[in-house]
C-alpha cells in the first residue's frame, strides 16, 4: 500500500531511489563487460536467475505468505514479460555502445512517462507540457545523431528501451498500490527466467573465468536489490518527486565507463543529455504547480 504524502516519507523514497540508480549503473557495467564475451540472451538469463535466488532469502523468511496479496496478476504478468525484453534490449545495446550514451538515452522516460500518461491515463499536456516533450526528444536526436559519422544503429536498441522502461514505470507505480513490492520484484525476475530460457539455453557458453561467475552474481544482486528499492521508493513517494533523480544515474555511469572501459562521453552526449535533463525538470517544475494550485 502507498504511505502518506509527507516530508519525511518524500525523503526516504528519493534515498531509497538514489540507491536504485546506483544499482542499476553498477548492473549496466557489469552487463557490459559479460556481453563481451557471453552471448546476450544467456547474460540477460542468468541475470534474472540469480536475482530470483537472491530474491528467494527474504521471501523464504516470511514463508510465502506474501503471495496471497496479490490483487493484481494480468499485471504483474504484463510487467513480468517486460522486464526482460527491456533488459534484453539493453545488454544488446551496451554490446556497441559507451554507459553514457545508453543511460542518457534513459533521460528520455521522464518525458516518455508524461507522454503516455496523457495518451493511456488522460491526463493533460498543456502548452507549456508539449513544448517541454518536443525539446527533450530535440535532445535525444543530438544524442542519436542520426545521419552523421556518429550515428550507430543500436541506438534504436536503447530508445526502444526507453520507451518500454517508461510504461514499466507506470504499471509498476499502479502495482504498488495494490500489491507488495517484493512479490512484484520476484515475480518479475521468475517470469523472465521461464520466457527467456528457451531462447537463452540452446546458445549456452559456459563461463570459465572467476570474474565471469562474479560479475554474473552481482547482476543478479544489483539488479534485484534496484527494482525492490525502486517498487519501495514509489511507496513512499509520487513519481513526480522521484523522477529527475533518475538523472543522477549518469554520474555513475560515466564514471563506471571511464574507469572500468577507458570512455569518455563525446560532446554530442552531454549537449544533448544537458537538454533532456532540463527538458525533464521543466515537466517536474509544472507538475509541481499544478499540485501547489
Amino acid at each position: 500500500m502507498l504511505l502518506p504524502d509527507s516530508a519525511r516519507n518524500r525523503l526516504l523514497g528519493i534515498g531509497i531511489a538514489s540507491l536504485a540508480y546506483l544499482c542499476f549503473a553498477v548492473l549496466d557495467t557489469s552487463a557490459k563487460w559479460l556481453v563481451g564475451s557471453l552471448p546476450v540472451l544467456q547474460v540477460v538469463w542468468l541475470r534474472f536467475v540469480t536475482h530470483v535466488l537472491f530474491m528467494m532469502v527474504p521471501m523464504a523468511r516470511a514463508g510465502g505468505r506474501k503471495f496471497h496479496k496479490v490483487r493484481r496478476p494480468g499485471l504483474q504478468l504484463l510487467r513480468a514479460s517486460m522486464l526482460p525484453a527491456m533488459t534484453a534490449l539493453n545488454f544488446w545495446a551496451l554490446q556497441y555502445l559507451q554507459l553514457a550514451e545508453t543511460g542518457a538515452i534513459q533521460f528520455a522516460v521522464p518525458i516518455l512517462v508524461a507522454l503516455f500518461a496523457a495518451w493511456l491515463l488522460g491526463e493533460r499536456l498543456d502548452t507549456g507540457r508539449w513544448i517541454a516533450v518536443l525539446v527533450g526528444f530535440a535532445g535525444v536526436l543530438v544524442i542519436v545523431r542520426p545521419g552523421t559519422a556518429g550515428f550507430h544503429p543500436a541506438i534504436f536498441l536503447s530508445l526502444g528501451n526507453a520507451v518500454l522502461y517508461a510504461l514499466f514505470n507506470l504499471l509498476t507505480r499502479r502495482l504498488a498500490a495494490t500489491d507488495p513490492p517484493a512479490v512484484t520484484n520476484l515475480l518479475s525476475a521468475l517470469g523472465a527466467v521461464v520466457v527467456l530460457a528457451p531462447f537463452a539455453l540452446p546458445a549456452w557458453v559456459t563461463p570459465t573465468q572467476w570474474q565471469q561467475w562474479l560479475l554474473i552474481a552481482l547482476t543478479g544482486l544489483a539488479g534485484g536489490t534496484g527494482h525492490l528499492c525502486l517498487a519501495h521508493a514509489h511507496r513512499f513517494a509520487p513519481a513526480s518527486t522521484l523522477a529527475p533523480f533518475l538523472y543522477q544515474q549518469i554520474l555513475y555511469m560515466t564514471l563506471l565507463g571511464f574507469l572500468v572501459f577507458g570512455d569518455v562521453p563525446g560532446k554530442a552526449v552531454v549537449i544533448g543529455a544537458a537538454i533532456v535533463i532540463a527538458s525533464g525538470f521543466y515537466l517536474l517544475w509544472r507538475e509541481r504547480r499544478v499540485d501547489a494550485g
